[in-house]
């Protein structure tokens, strides 16, 4: 007998468009529906590997090594303004196999109370926090932007007796898929609600190195600010984004130690170790600046072309962060459809990235476009693309 809750896994944003589509993507495809980077990998990711060879005879620990957890905390400290020795080197930090996998055992740690059922969710939102709040039992509820479809959601103006249930909140930023980046202000108010309601804050800043004008601040900035240490707060943050290295599958959770502790006793029994070469290149990644910032420049000339191309039309804005361009097209599906059957190009609609709630589909009139190619292949498709619709 298969776990019923299996059938609430119904609508998964790729297989939903290939089945709008009509079937997978050829090799001619120009595929700008998924965020997959396609900026080369940084040279010292070979040479690191080759030099820790060694490491894949051995068995990883699960919680790393303590150079892993050295670079991650130095990192952490430095990124975000945090005083010096703030991350536990030893208990505020885990490696994991890429964050999907760690967002989606969040729910399984914070959830299993019945008086506390609830998982709140951005509207739109990454699919994983959906499945991760369906399968562990709870009841998802998806918050719109407090002001509108490229916003953030305001948690902390939930009603109280909501927030007295929820076991955890999902907040990501910057947002996927809109870019949206949460200002200090709400991550403060967002930090003392679950401080003050009891649930677990899991907050998604994967997208935290690709910005635009501003460096987006962080959770940790805002636990800094508000004392109490990491009270109630995760982090996620991934190198696939940052470094361009999504087939290394590695990652990073971080913050409130006792948390962290409930989550490592999980992992230990279903999560993926990370192995010692890859714990090596990560730890060497995350030392380094220079491979990051040409990253974030091939982006943002990517999103000043699509600026010049896309400009005043499509309700285009460029993205506070991310990679991902958020354009209102009336329909999300019917454009889609259109761009693939006329240019070859697959997008992703966006109401496929977000719930109907009170008869209203946040991302029901946008598609997502992924800026993830080469200036000259964006510049090519973002032409056909305003040309199509």
């Amino acid at each position: 007998m298969l776990n019923p809750r299996l059938d609430l896994l119904t609508d998964y944003p790729f297989r939903r468009l290939t089945e709008l589509l009509g079937g997978p993507a050829t090799p001619q495809s120009l595929v700008m529906s998924i965020g997959e980077p396609q900026h080369p990998a940084p040279a010292l990711l070979a040479a690191v590997l080759a030099e820790q060879a060694a490491g894949w005879g051995k068995y990883p620990p699960a919680d790393g090594t303590a150079d892993f957890r050295g670079a991650v905390a130095d990192w952490l400290e430095r990124r975000f303004r945090l005083p010096a020795g703030r991350v536990d080197r030893d208990r505020g930090v885990l490696p994991v196999a890429g964050t999907r996998e760690a967002l989606y055992m969040s729910a399984q740690v914070a959830c299993g109370d019945p008086r506390r059922n609830v998982v709140l969710l951005p509207n739109p939102f990454y699919q994983v926090y959906a499945g991760a709040a369906l399968m562990a039992g709870a009841e998802p509820v998806f918050v719109p932007g407090a002001g509108g479809p490229w916003s953030q959601p305001d948690f902390a103006a939930l009603p109280a007796e909501l927030l007295d249930r929820t076991a955890l909140a999902y907040l990501c930023s910057p947002a996927n898929p809109q870019g949206a980046v949460a200002s200090p202000a709400l991550l403060k108010r967002t930090v003392e609600a679950a401080r003050r309601h009891g649930f677990i804050l899991a907050v998604d800043e994967c997208y935290s190195e690709i910005w635009d004008a501003n460096e987006p601040t962080g959770a940790l900035s805002a636990c800094a600010v508000l004392g109490d240490g990491f009270a109630n707060v995760m982090v996620f943050h991934s190198l696939s984004k940052r470094s361009s290295v999504p087939g290394l599958r590695s990652g990073f959770v971080a913050g409130d130690p006792t948390v962290l502790a409930a989550f490592a006793r999980l992992r230990s029994y279903g999560g993926a170790a990370t192995p010692l070469p890859v714990l090596a290149a990560a730890a060497a990644l995350w030392r380094d600046e220079a491979h990051v910032d040409e990253n974030r420049s091939l982006y943002r000339a990517k999103i000043d072309m699509a600026e010049a191309i896309l400009g005043g039309r499509f309700g285009f804005r460029r993205p506070e962060g991310g990679f991902f361009l958020w354009l209102e097209v009336g329909d999300g599906e019917q454009a889609a459809l259109r761009l693939w059957r006329e240019a070859g190009i697959r997008v992703l609609p966006g109401a496929y990235l977000a719930r109907t709630v009170d008869g209203v589909n946040p991302g029901q009139g946008f598609i997502r476009v992924a800026l993830v190619h080469d200036l000259a292949t964006t510049e090519r498709a973002l032409a056909r693309l305003a040309q199509v619709l």
